[in-house]
């Protein structure tokens, strides 16, 4: 029995509140996925040295000392060679599209030049949109050729191994040649912020209505599941037109963000990731029973957005678990959109992908909110 003092009246609110928190399994069970996704994202998925960067090269011969360097880009831990061909303009549409990270150009007479010591130049293009990524692997690559080229320089040409190395590096840092990181950060922020603001601002709308007891209002109206969803999250695209103009317009006049592509381009994209958050959030609020939950679930998505999505983190550097779940999220394909339309004025095909896969989670996520909404307070 529990005593009627200070320290009795103090025990007897610890174990209401342990009951309490025994009923409500979905907050406890939030309470304690949070810290454990946490810790599995931050221990295994994060990585701020990424390695074996997609690469292309292009090669206009191919003699032993140009396999020497490719086979040394191949064995180092930075670069994964994904398309060799001798067409150079074909790698500036894969660094556009972001199938590459680099694209390296070896020039026509590139080994003769090389023997008669006239320092041929080998170029080197890096995709600089998130300088993070491009930096790591651009300072290991001098030493990486040189350790290629430690076999083939002996006999005749021993005397071009000492002093300098006998061909010059050429790197061109494309869509972000002085590496200012607010280029890359700006314009994802304007996906984050929707992330975080959209899916909060949904998720509590349905629960609100229960919460007040004005679901049985909104029940008794003849309008379908659909019409509930378009009605309810149709308010909210006008907060994310106005979010999104605000940001546009700090990302111009206050950090002097570069705009190089369409914006009816960038618009289409908004769109789609705008809908597929309110989808989000209206999916959660069919799932939440308070407006607790719903925050807490939006903590839940929110966490894994903006870790696996690149927007923090190189997303080449994460594991291929992590890369696979970093797929799934609309923010990670919208990060792509807007970077690529501000900074690279890329066309619709080069991110014809990125918009697809966002359509088809805005497609799946609806369907969900259709199955879960209840036509009765049962």
């Amino acid at each position: 029995m529990i005593g009627s003092g200070f320290s009795g009246r103090v025990l007897a609110i610890f174990i209401k509140e342990f009951a309490q928190m025994r009923r409500d399994r979905f907050t406890f069970a939030l309470m304690l996925g949070v810290p454990i996704l946490q810790l599995v994202l931050f221990g295994y998925a994060i990585n701020t040295n990424p390695k074996h960067l997609p690469t292309a090269v292009y090669a206009a011969e191919s003699t032993p000392i140009v396999r020497s360097l490719l086979k040394g880009l191949e064995n180092s831990d930075y670069f994964d060679l994904v398309e060799q061909g001798n067409d150079p303009r074909q790698g500036q549409h894969l660094l556009a599209r972001g199938d590459v990270a680099f694209v390296v150009t070896i020039p026509p007479g590139f080994t003769a030049d090389l023997i008669a010591a006239r320092r041929p130049q080998l170029l080197v293009e890096a995709d600089a949109t998130d300088p993070s990524v491009a930096a790591n692997a651009l300072g290991q690559a001098d030493a990486i050729f040189a350790s290629a080229l430690r076999h083939d320089l002996k006999g005749p040409l021993a005397g071009l191994r000492p002093g300098q190395q006998p061909f010059e590096l050429v790197v061109h840092r494309k869509f972000n040649p002085e590496g200012i990181t607010q280029y890359n950060i700006v314009p994802g922020l304007l996906g984050v912020i929707l992330t975080l603001t959209l899916v909060m601002i949904t998720g509590i709308a349905m629960t609100r209505e229960a919460e007040r007891g004005t679901m049985e209002n909104l029940l008794a109206m003849p309008a379908r599941p659909f019409e509930v969803m378009v009605g309810k999250i149709a308010p909210y695209l006008v907060v994310g037109a106005v979010q999104t103009l605000v940001i546009l317009i700090a990302a111009r006049f206050l950090f002097a963000v570069p705009f190089a592509g369409n914006m009816a381009l960038l618009m289409l994209g908004l769109v789609i990731f705008v809908i597929a958050n309110l989808a989000v959030g209206f999916t959660f609020s069919t799932i939440a029973a308070t407006q607790m939950q719903a925050m807490q679930m939006t903590v839940f998505f929110f966490l894994p957005s903006i870790l696996l999505s690149g927007f923090m983190f190189p997303f080449r550097g994460m594991p291929g678990w992590a890369q696979v779940i970093g797929e799934v999220l609309p923010l990670t394909h919208f990060l792509r959109v807007v970077r690529g339309v501000m900074l690279k004025g890329v066309s619709i095909g080069d991110i014809v992908y990125p918009l697809l896969a966002m359509t088809l989670f805005t497609t799946v996520v609806c369907t969900i909110a259709m199955l879960r909404y209840r036509r009765t307070l049962d």
